[in-house]
């Protein structure tokens, strides 16, 4: 295979990879990702011992064992585009040999599983409940510049949402890990989610900005496709990314969600906190 470019996988003196600035070996095989870097100490102050931290830029990371298994928390910030840009990055550190940048022959399956905050979609997902994400549906242009393969009921759901909703394009639909769903959802709402490219507009909230697309909060609600009784269930920026970027690089990536608004109700949690702790508590307890 063709040595990788300097310009293409550009690494630090150390070697570690641009933006994460890790290397190899400080990285777990099971990973938990969030989108506010101060969650990751949320995370890791529950474990048995943190054996090595890096913080850059938004990207931060703490190493560290949970009842005796070794864990990896970190920090993504918010939007696929960052998304994008670690899982890269994270791919690089098992599958790319950095010394000869030579595409490794035998490649690694990590387990990632994101643990971010969500709005509701339906009148009837409560707020403080938890979420998984079974497919995933993303209003933002990531996989434009990338050759996603999707399968026949995920283009026709894009295709679908598109008719109803009168986007000029038509969204990507990917569908997340079955095993990470079997080992982790259990009691949670299973749902699927819209990724969207902002937070105000691209979600339908206006303050002094009028969306283009008023009645877009209203479609996605009432969105229904008949065939498969499929329902959209709630809103926020990563999750698609995630696990197109999950399908292309190989890797089982599953997203959980701590609903803390309803948008439908107009409603936001009084305590946000307490229902991202509590669902941080349950995953790293079934990881």
């Amino acid at each position: 295979m063709a040595k990788i470019s300097e310009a293409d996988l550009i690494l630090n003196e150390d070697g570690s990879v641009y933006h994460l600035s890790l290397l190899p070996k400080q990285i777990s095989d099971t990973i938990i990702t969030v989108g506010d870097p101060n969650r990751v100490y949320r995370v890791s102050e529950h474990f048995d011992d943190i054996e090595f931290e890096m913080n850059k830029r938004e990207f931060i990371t703490h190493v560290g064992t949970y009842r005796g298994k070794k864990v990896t928390v970190m920090s993504t910030g918010m939007g696929t585009d960052n998304v994008e840009i670690f899982l890269t990055e994270l791919d690089a550190l098992v599958n790319i040999d950095l010394k000869t940048r030579e595409p490794k022959s035998r490649k690694k399956k990590l387990r990632i599983i994101r643990i971010g905050t969500s709005g509701a979609l339906q009148e009837d997902i409560p707020i403080g409940s938890h979420l998984v994400t079974d497919y995933a549906v993303g209003l933002d242009n990531l996989m434009n510049f990338y050759d996603l393969k999707q399968d026949d009921f995920e283009r026709a759901i894009g295709e679908d949402i598109q008719k109803k909703t009168g986007l000029p394009f038509v969204p990507y639909v990917v569908k997340g890990s079955e095993i990470l769903r079997k080992q982790i959802a259990g009691d949670m709402i299973v749902g699927n989610t819209v990724t969207t490219p902002g937070f105000y507009g691209p979600q339908g909230r206006e303050l002094r900005l009028s969306p283009k697309y008023p009645r877009l909060l209203e479609d996605l609600n009432y969105y229904h496709n008949k065939s498969s009784d499929f329902w959209l269930t709630n809103f926020e920026m990563e999750t698609a990314g995630y696990y197109a970027m999950g399908r292309l690089l190989g890797h089982e990536i599953l997203s959980v969600n701590a609903i803390i608004a309803n948008r439908i109700k107009g409603k936001f949690s009084k305590d946000p906190n307490k229902v991202v702790d509590a669902l941080i508590k349950k995953v790293l307890e079934r990881i």
